[in-house]
């Protein structure tokens, strides 16, 4: 009995169920005995931890699934279990978990219920704590997210970051009748398996190179420069390699270190020794100036060999 509680105990990070340590063989008197003495401390009704500090956020996650039990992260809780913490960190957030829609769950303090028709299907039981699917996790806030751009970032991050593919994605919605945005997540599934890897480059196809007729980019183009292999965002090429110009479409709002400065820098000079013509273009360019912007590169790309011109868009300035 001992074993089997301590077991659990090491596997749900220190928290555990009234529901379990009957089953571990432990007598409810005991249970009552190690709240008393605190050893153990009520986190919800019925659900304990085995210390008496802060929780952390996966022993908050743990106690909301086994407080809801049967029931599964869900949400942003269940993207916070895959990727961990990172940027987007939710330790202050209620802990969002998923039942079977034939239960009746009333949460109890911090923890969001959502109920779903697909709950068995859905949900990876081997992981601890139990969480929705990685591909049906991303689809899911992608699908009721407020804002396009918000759409484009939970995609594009997904796929950029190689958890997942936008074929795979695809495939998930085939099978996910109730979709409030349908449409608009297959559009951009079309891009990103196109090699759209972020919001910005996303942004850029949409607004800047498609709707003004600019030549098609070669996307994520991988070389090696300098003994090391690089992708860069988007490359244009005249025919048989007559012309190069790359565009390098930086993401951050600044330059977060030195190392990063310099790494954008001898990519460029890299370029340069190829004699290729390379320009950086960020969000200003592509969210608040993109006719201006698209119209620049048809002069560039003129100047470079290309043959044709860009077109209006029903946004350009007249």
């Amino acid at each position: 009995m001992v074993d089997a509680i301590s077991d659990l105990l090491a596997l749900q990070d220190g928290v555990i169920s009234r529901r379990q340590a009957l089953e571990a063989g432990l007598r409810p008197h005991s249970i009552e005995r190690l709240l008393r003495r605190r050893v153990w401390v009520a986190v919800h009704p019925g659900v304990y931890v085995d210390h008496t500090g802060r929780l952390s956020w996966r022993q908050r996650a743990w106690a909301a699934v086994l407080a809801c039990w049967p029931a599964a992260l869900d949400g942003r809780s269940s993207l916070r279990a895959h990727e961990g913490p990172g940027r987007r960190s939710s330790d202050g957030h209620p802990i969002e978990v998923m039942v079977a829609h034939s239960r009746r769950v009333d949460p109890p303090a911090g923890v969001q219920v959502r109920r779903s028709r697909r709950f068995d299907e859905q949900v990876h039981w081997n992981l601890n704590p139990p969480r929705m699917h990685y591909d049906a996790t991303i689809i899911e806030i992608a699908d009721t997210a407020a804002r396009e751009l918000d759409v484009i970032a939970v995609l594009a991050d997904a796929c950029g970051a190689r958890r997942t593919t936008a074929a795979r994605l695809r495939d998930r919605i085939d099978d996910l009748p109730r979709l409030h945005q349908r449409d608009l997540l297959l559009g951009i599934l079309d891009d990103v398996a196109e090699g759209t890897c972020s919001v910005l480059e996303h942004r850029y196809l949409t607004h800047v190179e498609r709707p003004h007729g600019l030549p098609r980019g070669l996307r994520q183009d991988a070389v090696i420069r300098s003994d090391r292999p690089m992708l860069r965002d988007v490359v244009y090429r005249g025919l048989r390699g007559a012309w190069t110009q790359v565009v390098e479409l930086d993401g951050r709002l600044h330059h977060d270190s030195a190392t990063a400065r310099d790494r954008d820098m001898e990519r460029d000079l890299d370029a340069a020794l190829e004699r290729e013509h390379s320009v950086r273009i960020g969000y200003g360019q592509t969210f608040e100036r993109a006719c201006v912007t698209a119209a620049k590169l048809d002069r560039l790309l003129v100047t470079r060999g290309w043959a044709g011109r860009a077109k209006r868009c029903p946004k350009c300035p007249g």
